[in-house]
C-alpha cells in the first residue's frame, strides 16, 4: 500500500497538523521539526497526489489563452475550442481567460502577454510570433512562476515551458512529399503561400517543404513565397498574379490560412483541375474545396487536442508536476476526399 499522511506522522512522531504544515510549505514548524518530517517522507518513499490535494482544497487554475484576431477559420476555430473548455471550467476547475490581438503583430502581442502578467494567473498559452520583444515578454512571465504555453505557432530559444502544435517540419516535408508525387511527370513551377514569415510554423513549413522538393524532386522549380497575412482577399489577390505571370504554373503549397482567396482564384480562371493545391487545415471552406477536387489534399491538426493539452500542461507545471510526453503529442492528419471524417451536427 502507498504510504499515507498517518504513516509520515507515526514515523516522525508529529501530529498530522505538523505534516500538513510541512506538505504546503507553511510557517509555524520548527527547523528540527521540519527536518524529522522530511526524513520521514524520504524514507517512506511518499509521493504527494497533487491533483487530488487541490481538489480537496477547491483550488481554481486562472488561465489566460491570447489568440490572434481576424477572419483565420482555424483559429476562429481554436477560439471555439477554447470557449468548449470555458464551459467545462466548473468540472475542470478552471478559470480562462481569452485575449484577442492582431495577427502578425509582434509589438501587440507583447503587450498583451505583460498585461496577462499583471493578472498573475497560473499560466497562458499564446499563439506566438517569433520576436525578441516577444521573447522578452514569455521570459518575464516565467521570472514571475507563470508557465507558458506556446500553441499552434512555437518561440524556440525563448523560455516557454512547452509546444502544443504539431511538427511543423515535417508537416512542410509532408506536403513537399504529396506535392512532387500527385505532380508526376506535369512540367511548370509550383507557387508557395505563406501567410507571414514572422511566425515559426509558417516558417517550419517552409523548410521541409523546400527540402523534400529539393531532394526528392530536384527539377521542380520552386518559387519565390508570397505571403497573404492570412487574408483571404489578398490571398485571391496574389494568386490572381501568379496565375496570370504564371501560365504554366503546375502546383500552389499554402501553407498558412486564407485559402478563401486560393479557390476563388483557381476556379474563378478555370484552373482549378489543371493545378494541384495542397493547403492546411480542415474547415468548413477546406472541406468544401477538397469534395470538389480544387484543393487535392489537406495537412490538419486538431485544435481541441492543442487546447487540451495546453490546459493539462499548464495544470501540471502549476503543480510542479511532469507532463506525459506521449499524451501531448499532436498528430498531423493527412485528408483527402475520400476519408473525411463524418461532419458533426
Amino acid at each position: 500500500m502507498r504510504p499515507t499522511v498517518h504513516d509520515i506522522a507515526a514515523e516522525a512522531g508529529v501530529s498530522l497538523a505538523t505534516v500538513d504544515r510541512v506538505l504546503n510549505n507553511r510557517p509555524g514548524v520548527r527547523s528540527v521539526t521540519r527536518d524529522k518530517v522530511e526524513r520521514a517522507i524520504a524514507a517512506l518513499g511518499y509521493v504527494r497526489d497533487v491533483a487530488a490535494a487541490n481538489l480537496a482544497k477547491g483550488r481554481t487554475y486562472p488561465l489566460i489563452f491570447i489568440l490572434p484576431a481576424g477572419e483565420n477559420s482555424f483559429m476562429r476555430g481554436l477560439e471555439a475550442e477554447v470557449r468548449a473548455a470555458m464551459a467545462r471550467s466548473a468540472a475542470e476547475r478552471t478559470d480562462i481567460t481569452i485575449l484577442s490581438v492582431p495577427a502578425f503583430d509582434a509589438p501587440a502581442l507583447a503587450a498583451a502577454l505583460l498585461d496577462a502578467r499583471e493578472q498573475r494567473p497560473a499560466g497562458v498559452a499564446v499563439v506566438a510570433v517569433e520576436a525578441p520583444e516577444v521573447a522578452e515578454a514569455v521570459k518575464r512571465l516565467r521570472e514571475d512562476g507563470i508557465a507558458v504555453v506556446t500553441l499552434v505557432s512555437d518561440l524556440p530559444g525563448s523560455e516557454r515551458d512547452h509546444f502544443a502544435g504539431v511538427d511543423n517540419i515535417a508537416a512542410g516535408r509532408t506536403a513537399g512529399s504529396l506535392m512532387g508525387r500527385f505532380l508526376g511527370g506535369r512540367e511548370g513551377p509550383v507557387a508557395v503561400l505563406a501567410g507571414s514569415m514572422l511566425v515559426r510554423d509558417h516558417c517550419e513549413r517552409l523548410e521541409g517543404f523546400r527540402a523534400v522538393m529539393s531532394e526528392d524532386f530536384p527539377g521542380r522549380r520552386i518559387l519565390p513565397v508570397v505571403e497573404g497575412q492570412d487574408n483571404p482577399a489578398l490571398v485571391e489577390t496574389l494568386v490572381d498574379t501568379l496565375l496570370d505571370k504564371h501560365r504554366d504554373l503546375a502546383g500552389i503549397y499554402s501553407l498558412g490560412a486564407g485559402n478563401r482567396g486560393l479557390v476563388s482564384a483557381l476556379e474563378k480562371a478555370g484552373r482549378a483541375k489543371a493545378i494541384c493545391a495542397i493547403a492546411h487545415e480542415l474547415t468548413p471552406h477546406s472541406r468544401a474545396a477538397l469534395v470538389t477536387g480544387t484543393i487535392d489534399a489537406l495537412l490538419n491538426q486538431n485544435a481541441g487536442h492543442e487546447v487540451r493539452s495546453a490546459i493539462r500542461v499548464l495544470k501540471a507545471k502549476a503543480d510542479g508536476l511532469s507532463v506525459i510526453a506521449a499524451q501531448e503529442r499532436i498528430r498531423i492528419d493527412i485528408f483527402l476526399k475520400d476519408n473525411l471524417p463524418v461532419e458533426q451536427a
